[in-house]
C-alpha cells in the first residue's frame, strides 16, 4: 500500500524582516495581470514536493533493516514459533506498494543485530546467549536460499571475499576467510582473547589486518592469503602489560601501558615513527589527512601524522561526531552540533540542536532530526561543507527506529506499523 503526500521542504536559515511595499495605485488590472503572470511563472519553476509512503509488513515486534535495494524484517522470537527474515523489494516512485521478494526461516533464539547485503548474498548477523558469540548466516540475494553459517561477523575483504571475525571475552577466537559462495573455510587465524584486530581499509574493504599477542608483538597479516607478512615487539621489558593497538591509514598507532602516550609506527615496516603526551587516549581516527585522538573523558587532540606534533586541541565534554572532507561534526552540551575546520579547530557555524540518524552507506548524506513544535518529526540533512541545514521531510506519527539513505526513509510509526518514505520532486 503506498500514501502520496504533499510534503514541506525547506532550507533552515536566519529569518528575514518583511518588507512593506508601496500600496499600488491607478492600475488594478495592470497589477492583477502581473500578479497572475508571476503566480503562474513561480508555480512552474517550483513544483510541490511530494512523499510517497509505503507500508511494510512487519509486527510491532519486528526489526526492520534498510538496504541499497530493499527492506528485510526479522521476527522477533516468540517461544514455541516459527521464525523468519523477509525481504522485500525497495518500490519504485511508480509502484503501488512493496513487494516480498522470499522469506526464510531463521533459528528460533539469538538476537539479530544487523542485515547487510554483500556480493549477492543477504548477510544476517546473529548475538548467540550466553556467551555472546557473533554468527553470520549467509542468503543467496534472489531466492533466500541459507548457503552457509558460521561463526563471526563478516566484513568484505579488497580482492571480493570475506572475512569472519569471531573474538570473544574469555578464549581464544578466530579471524577466518571463507568462500562466500560455498562457505567453505579457506583459513583461520588464532585472536588471542585479549586481542582487538585492527584493520588496513582500501575504499571500506580490507586489505590488511593487525593482531597485538599478549607478549607485546604486533603482527600484520594478509587479508586475502592469512599469511603474516611482518611482526615487531613492542614490550621489550614487561610482558604482562596491557596495551592497545590501531591502523588509521599507515600507521600503526599504540596505547602503551598507562595510556598516557600515544606511539606510531610505520604498518609498512612496523619502524618506530614519533611518541606523544596524549594521556588516556579512547580512540583514533583520520580527520581529513590529520590525526583526531579522543580522549576518554572527552575532548579532541589533532595531530600532524608525520610528526605527532599537536595542531590544536579541545579540552571539555565536546564529542567529535564525523568526519566530512576536512570538517568536523561536533557535539556540543547545550548548543548541539557545530562545524568546525580539521587543519584549524576553527568553529564554521552551528547546525543546531539534532540527533543523528543511522545511515546505509558512508557516502550517504548525514540526516538529523529532532521534534517539532507541533510534535512532527522534522528530518533536516546536515551538509558539513556548505555549513548549513536542509529540511528533507517533516513527519508525522513517527515512533523511531528510523534509518536512512535519502532519499529513502524507513521508520517505525506510533501505530506499531513500518513504514518506507522516498521523497520526490
Amino acid at each position: 500500500m503506498s500514501i502520496i503526500e504533499l510534503g514541506e521542504v525547506r532550507d533552515e536559515s536566519a529569518s528575514v524582516p518583511s518588507v512593506r511595499r508601496p500600496r499600488a495605485v491607478g492600475r488594478p488590472l495592470r497589477s492583477a495581470a502581473v500578479l497572475m503572470l508571476a503566480l503562474l511563472v513561480l508555480g512552474g519553476a517550483t513544483p510541490t514536493p511530494q512523499r510517497t509512503v509505503y507500508v511494510v509488513p512487519a509486527s510491532r515486534t519486528s526489526t526492520a533493516y534498510l538496504a541499497a535495494d530493499g527492506v528485510f524484517v526479522v521476527d522477533a522470537p516468540r517461544p514455541g514459533e516459527d521464525r523468519f527474515l523477509s525481504a522485500y523489494a525497495q518500490p519504485s516512485p511508480t509502484d503501488a506498494g512493496v513487494r516480498r521478494r522470499w522469506q526464510a526461516s531463521l533459528a528460533r533464539t539469538g538476537d539479530y543485530v544487523d542485515v547487510r547485503v554483500e556480493r549477492g548474498l543477504v548477510l544476517a548477523m546473529a548475538v548467540t546467549a550466553p556467551n555472546r558469540v557473533f554468527q553470520t548466516t549467509a542468503f543467496d540475494g534472489a531466492t533466500g536460499q541459507q548457503r552457509w553459517q558460521h561463526p563471526g561477523a563478516p566484513q568484505p575483504t579488497v580482492d571480493g571475499g570475506l572475512l569472519l571475525t569471531d573474538v570473544r571475552a574469555e578464549e581464544a577466537g578466530t579471524i577466518s576467510r571463507v568462500d562466500p559462495d560455498t562457505g567453505r573455510l579457506l583459513w583461520s587465524v588464532p585472536v588471542p582473547s585479549t586481542a582487538s584486530p585492527s584493520y588496513r581499509l582500501t575504499e571500506g574493504r580490507i586489505e590488511e589486518f593487525v593482531l597485538l599477542q599478549p607478549t607485546g608483538e604486533v603482527q600484520v597479516y594478509d587479508a586475502t592469503t592469512g599469511r603474516l607478512l611482518r611482526s615487531a615487539d613492542t614490550l621489550p621489558g614487561n610482558r604482562a602489560a596491557f596495551q592497545r593497538v590501531q591502523v588509521v591509514d599507515d600507521l600503526l598507532l599504540l596505547v602503551p601501558p598507562g595510556s598516557t602516550r600515544l606511539v606510531s609506527f610505520g604498518l609498512a615496516d612496523l619502524a618506530p615513527r614519533w611518541t606523544v603526551e596524549v594521556p588516556l587516549v579512547s580512540h583514533v581516527l583520520d580527520c581529513g589527512g590529520l590525526l583526531c585522538a579522543v580522549p576518554q573523558v572527552g575532548g579532541l587532540q589533532v595531530l600532524d601524522p608525520d610528526t605527532g606534533v599537536v595542531r590544536w586541541s579541545e579540552p571539555g565534554q565536546d564529542i567529535l561526531a564525523d568526519v566530512r572532507y576536512g570538517h568536523l561534526l561536533m557535539a556540543v552540551p547545550g548548543r548541539g552540533y557545530e562545524v568546525r575546520d580539521a587543519a584549524t579547530g576553527q568553529a564554521r557555524t552551528s547546525l543546531g540542536e539534532w540527533s543523528l540518524m543511522p545511515v546505509l552507506g558512508a557516502g550517504d548524506s548525514l540526516v538529523g532530526v529532532r521534534q517539532g513544535d507541533d510534535g512532527r518529526l522534522v528530518v533536516a540533512e546536515l551538509d558539513l561543507v556548505a555549513g548549513r541545514t536542509r529540511i528533507v521531510d517533516v513527519l508525522s506519527g513517527i515512533a523511531g527506529s528510523c534509518q536512512a539513505s535519502l532519499p529513502v526513509l524507513l521508520c517505525q510509526r506510533l501505530d506499531g506499523t513500518t513504514a518506507l518514505w522516498r521523497l520526490t520532486r
